[in-house]
């Protein structure tokens, strides 16, 4: 058989030979670093047998397919450390995952010294090199070997496969693991690891589950790489807006409130205020928007003509008992109420409460809306996934042929909303598909899904916005562009939304009068511009570290008298900045300058204004900010202006100075 390698060269054979084999016929070090194989453009296992003319590519840890092989092969590792300490845990999954692996167990939860000593455990068998050794059985003999073991998850999941299959399973020791593999051929390559964390999971991320430990770790080639993560990790946790947000006293949440229930602190509101004042002006001011105002619960029967009453109820908060009956009535006689998931269906009738030409459209609604959406407790993080929020909710009314115009528009404004905020590098677009295989899930003929999603496709093409396709990501009602950025742990989610819509017009009985006296149904676009008030100000946390454009800060300037003599000028300057609409305070605490400044640094402020005797005498401040450090001695009309310009033009500063 004739192999041929990644590099264009070939090796014959007269014999089959394993994947690994023939790594050690290539290089003795290639099959020391080997940890997987591409075979005809296939991932295999390193024992996979190669009996036939193939192209064979050998995979180390610098490829992504040899990282996840090693460190699912740690991860089998994590779980033998845990059966030999907690021989009562049940074995669940445990996937690599990006920068790492983790697995769930059926066990009480564990602190950092109980990781600490399953570490010590991995150590000893990793030393003891014990060779990972892959075995087949049919699915009858899957389950009685697990069964006897007494690993009741993996007997559910066998059991989920056709009769037919063979399934996999890799021994190291007396450690067998149900898996696909593929796997490092011992646990002796395994050189750097750590434990970083653990948590609750529920059982196949459903709530109605039992709550299960998920342990997280990652595994390295090379001490150093690994001590460069837990490094990064170290800092994307000082970023970790649930961490950062409450020390900078921005938000906080309240156990007898409940999950996904913020409270944002003065300064988080003052943040949130600010936003919303430039979105709301930009769109009505700048982007042709009406505002509405629109209530925030409805009758079932609103939510029935939508389709989410059959396609989204279970993530709404029903009000009172659902037992109605075909008239929308309870058994105690009160209509059924449901707080609203999102705007679109109000907006509909506040469109639909005049008649409308062509002439008058599109029709661009905007509202700020407050939403409530009923999502798992096991979801629930900080501000990223809450079950109240707010957004810059919109939809357009247009007709046919303004639907392509329009819908580049609501990109345009996408763009812009994520320019000014400093993050248009951060994110990825996804074009949302429906999926043909789940037709219950949504509404409309399949060549209206064809028809839409290919419009969208043309205008990302013709924008040159690179994008990925998603399956099964579509609104019920139509295709949408996500735009989505990670947070700190690598986690994605969806910033900002923008949909297609040729659907619920229909619905709605919604029309508009055409140029031949006609009704004709008009198209929707559902779009935010900047997206969730609570998950963009998570983001900008983490994205800026706390450190954020000057015009954003609740706290912009910090007017520092020197002493108490001083205050009286302090209040004065205090009261120009103020004057100017600069957010401002002084600090007039019997504290050396030297303490004030620090504490003003450690506030992650833009500006400092330090006043003494001689900037009473010549009416100046001396400045100091984060930018530039001390910047000296300035007349305070000066540093106003400056100040104001770079509010109202929204700039971003560079950090040019360490300290303040």
């Amino acid at each position: 058989m004739k192999v041929t390698l990644k590099d264009g060269s070939s090796k014959e054979y007269a014999q089959p030979m394993s994947v690994y084999d023939i790594a050690c016929d290539i290089s003795e070090g290639l099959a020391r670093a080997a940890c997987v194989g591409e075979l005809n453009g296939e991932i295999v296992d390193l024992r996979t047998m190669v009996g036939q003319d193939c192209t064979l590519n050998i995979l180390t840890f610098d490829s992504d397919e040899g990282k996840k092989a090693y460190r699912h092969t740690c991860a089998h590792v994590l779980a033998q450390a845990v059966k030999n300490l907690y021989p009562e845990a049940k074995l669940t999954i445990g996937p690599a995952i990006d920068n790492g692996y983790y697995y769930d167990f059926d066990m009480p939860s564990l602190d950092r010294e109980a990781l600490d000593a399953i570490e010590k455990e991995m150590k000893k068998i990793i030393k003891k090199g014990d060779r990972l050794e892959r075995f087949t059985l049919s699915k009858e003999e899957a389950v009685k070997l697990m069964t006897e073991r007494n690993e009741p998850y993996k007997v559910e999941m066998i059991q989920e496969h056709p009769d037919t299959d063979i399934l996999s399973f890799y021994q190291q020791g007396d450690f067998i693991e149900f898996c696909a593999g593929p796997h490092l051929m011992s646990t002796k390559p395994i050189k750097a690891f750590k434990l970083t964390s653990s948590s609750g999971a529920y059982w196949r991320g459903d709530e109605k589950n039992k709550m299960l430990t998920r342990i997280y770790g990652t595994a390295y080639t090379k001490k150093a790489d690994l001590e460069e993560y837990l490094e990064y990790l170290a800092e994307i946790r000082n970023r970790d807006h649930n961490k950062l947000g409450r020390e900078m006293d921005l938000f906080t949440t309240v156990d007898v409130i409940g999950q996904g229930l913020p409270l944002f602190m003065p300064k988080g509101t003052k943040m949130i205020q600010k936003l919303q004042r430039w979105i709301e002006d930009l769109e009505d001011n700048e982007w042709g928007y009406v505002r509405t105002r629109t209530p925030l619960m409805a009758k079932s029967d609103l939510y029935k003509i939508s389709g989410h009453w059959g396609h989204y109820k279970e993530g709404m908060f029903i009000l009172g008992e659902d037992d109605e009956d075909e008239n929308g009535v309870s058994a105690s006689g009160r209509e059924i109420l449901a707080l609203r998931p999102m705007t679109c269906p109000f907006q509909y009738y506040v469109y639909k409460a005049r008649q409308k030409s062509y002439r008058d459209l599109p029709y661009r609604m905007s509202e700020t809306s407050t939403l409530f959406r009923n999502e798992d407790s096991g979801e629930m993080h900080g501000l990223t996934r809450v079950r109240q929020f707010t957004i810059t909710e919109g939809h357009l009314v247009v007709r046919p042929d303004q639907m392509v115009e329009e819908f580049k528009g609501c990109l345009a404004l996408a763009k812009y909303c994520l320019q000014t905020l400093g993050v248009e590098e951060d994110v990825t677009y996804h074009l949302s598909k429906w999926d043909p295989e789940n037709r219950e899930k949504y509404i409309g003929e399949p060549e209206v899904w064809e028809e839409t999603e290919q419009h969208l496709r043309d205008i990302m093409d013709e924008l040159e916005i690179s994008y990925v396709e998603d399956v099964g990501e579509a609104a019920f009602y139509g295709p949408k562009i996500d735009i989505n950025a990670k947070n700190v742990y690598g986690k994605e989610d969806t910033m900002i939304t923008i949909q297609w819509d040729p659907l619920l017009a229909e619905q709605f009985d919604m029309y508009y009068i055409d140029k031949d006296g006609e009704k004709k149904r008009p198209y929707i676009i559902h779009r935010t511009s900047m997206g969730c008030y609570e998950r963009t100000l998570a983001w900008l946390i983490e994205k800026y570290a706390g450190k954020f454009p000057t015009w954003l800060c609740p706290e912009q300037v910090r007017v520092l008298p020197i002493s108490e003599k001083h205050q009286e000028y302090a209040q004065k300057v205090l009261a120009e900045l103020k004057k100017n609409g600069i957010d401002a305070t002084v600090d007039n605490r019997s504290e050396k300058i030297g303490y004030k400044i620090r504490e003003a640094r450690l506030a992650k402020l833009p500006y400092m204004l330090v006043v003494g005797a001689k900037e009473e005498e010549e009416g100046k401040v001396s400045v100091r900010s984060r930018f530039l450090g001390d910047e000296g001695q300035k007349e305070l009309s000066v540093f106003i202006n400056d100040i104001c310009e770079e509010i109202r033009t929204k700039a971003i500063r560079k950090e040019e100075a360490s300290e303040a």
